[in-house]
């Protein structure tokens, strides 16, 4: 088996390895004999890092220029098929591989021959880091995500929560079987802190639910895509909250789309983002190898040969998360340990961003914010870049007592209808006994693209009959009733 290691961005050194690719190999022979590694190191950091220009698909072309410098024989022809090989991927590596997959191997109609046949990402930025929207200056100065160099602005705009390449490159992947092509991916993530990496102005170094840089829901693959539709005829009953004022209803556009198979994901015990103490990479060697878990999990995931094997991979790292998690919660009481992350864009029906709007979750028979369990909301960000995209976090253990697990939202976006010649009417979406896996699932993340009719007054434009003299339509108001065009 040829093994390459994809590092994380802004990497000048392969001392962010630690000792995982001398271990692997010296592992692999005592625990699976039969499993015989050859290392190769792709060192992606080494001409990309300082370079604002340089963006993931510049990357992704490097990277296959030197999967192919690496594995094929010198002077081989134009065309030359990759041999197989695997890849142990850290935090930004997993998206460079994945939009690697995406970009080399996706035929329009799903993926096509695959060489890479086991993808093994530790602590993945799939679903971005918060940290990428604090600033180039700010995130260049947190050792824990970028080993203290600072990284290319393009890619943190990749990275920031919420950003249209995230929403392109895990919506396509749900097209995806991977087992089909023999390609067979794993999500291995921790969710403990380091203290050493402590920034007491930045809690984002020692958020629940993550390993200090990747949420956990951040990181695993399975995830929701769900689609509402502003429905015109439906009106949900309004509520005093919102002074009374009734709301078009929104409608599911062919239900949620997660991935099929789901695909395997674990929560490492004792692992966080970065570090040669706790780091789910970085503090390995070949000495403490046998006592890190992380090891012996990978290994796992390299033996995985088949779709059988695959499925059983999955059932056994959902009961390692589950332990990880129960321990975690014995050990930090007061500490959420399960998470939801909700991705939101707000477009209307011609396809335009609405960046102006107000969004609330809704809870409770009455579907109210005032009834939503105290204690549920975590953190809250707007992708700068792309304005529309407003991301929440939630405590999903807290979000699961909701009484008949009635979740809603609501979203009043402006200029209202009503209020000029174009406009968009409050909307709400309502779960009515359909339950909260809908939207919500624990350590997952969400994609919720809302939307909205853009309501368009008749008087905009009218046509009338020749008059003797010129009419004066500067004055002109509404007429309170909007054109039939869809």
């Amino acid at each position: 088996m040829i093994l390459v290691f994809v590092h994380g961005w802004s990497v000048t050194s392969t001392a962010t390895y630690g000792g995982l690719p001398d271990a692997l190999p010296a592992q692999a022979a005592l625990t699976a004999p039969g499993l015989n590694l050859t290392v190769v190191q792709i060192h992606l950091g080494s001409y990309v890092s300082f370079q604002d220009a340089v963006t993931m698909a510049d990357v992704v072309r490097a990277f296959d220029q030197a999967l192919r410098d690496a594995l094929l024989p010198p002077g081989a022809p134009a065309g030359t098929p990759l041999p197989d090989f695997s890849c142990v991927a850290h935090s930004t590596g997993g998206p460079v591989v994945r939009e690697w997959v995406t970009r080399m191997l996706d035929t329009g109609a799903g993926l096509g021959p695959s060489p890479l046949r086991h993808l093994v990402m530790l602590a993945p930025a799939n679903h971005g880091s918060p940290l990428a929207t604090l600033g180039k200056e700010r995130v260049g100065r947190i050792k824990a995500f970028f080993n203290g160099v600072e990284p290319g602005e393009r890619i943190l705009d990749w990275l920031a929560l919420g950003s249209a390449d995230q929403w392109r490159l895990n919506g396509r992947w749900l097209d995806y079987d991977p087992m089909a092509v023999d390609l067979y991916p794993f999500v291995l993530t921790g969710q403990t802190i380091d203290t050493h990496f402590y920034d007491f102005l930045n809690s984002y170094l020692a958020e629940e639910g993550s390993d200090g840089v990747v949420r956990v829901a951040g990181a695993n693959l399975n995830c929701l895509f769900l689609r509402l539709n502003e429905t015109a005829a439906a009106v949900v009953n309004p509520h005093p909250h919102f002074d009374a004022q009734p709301a078009a209803a929104l409608s599911p556009d062919g239900g949620p789309r997660t991935p099929q198979p789901p695909l395997a994901f674990g929560v490492i015990p004792d692992a966080s983002h970065s570090g040669d103490s706790l780091g789910i990479m970085g503090s390995v060697t070949p000495g403490n190898a046998a006592a890190k878990p992380v090891v012996a999990e990978i290994l796992r995931c390299l033996q995985v040969d088949s779709p059988a094997a695959y499925g059983a991979r999955v059932a056994a790292l959902s009961a390692l998360t589950d332990a990880t998690q129960q321990a975690v919660a014995l050990a930090r009481p007061d500490e959420g340990q399960r998470h939801s992350q909700l991705v939101f864009r707000i477009r209307d029906d011609q396809g335009d961003a609405v960046n102006d709007f107000d969004l609330y979750l809704l809870g409770g028979p009455d579907y109210t914010p005032d009834d939503l369990p105290k204690g549920f909301f975590v953190d809250r960000q707007r992708n700068s870049v792309s304005p529309n995209c407003l991301v929440y976090y939630l405590d999903y253990d807290v979000m699961a007592r909701l009484p008949g697990a009635h979740f809603g939202l609501r979203v009043q976006a402006r200029p209202a209808a009503g209020d000029g010649f174009v406009g968009y009417a409050p909307v709400e979406f309502r779960t009515d006994g359909a339950g909260l896996a809908v939207a919500l699932r624990p350590n997952e993340t969400t994609y919720i693209d809302v939307v909205l009719r853009r309501h368009i007054d008749r008087a905009v434009f009218r046509l009338g009959a020749v008059t003797p003299a010129p009419l004066d339509f500067k004055d002109r108001k509404p007429s309170g009733t909007d054109v039939d065009t869809p």
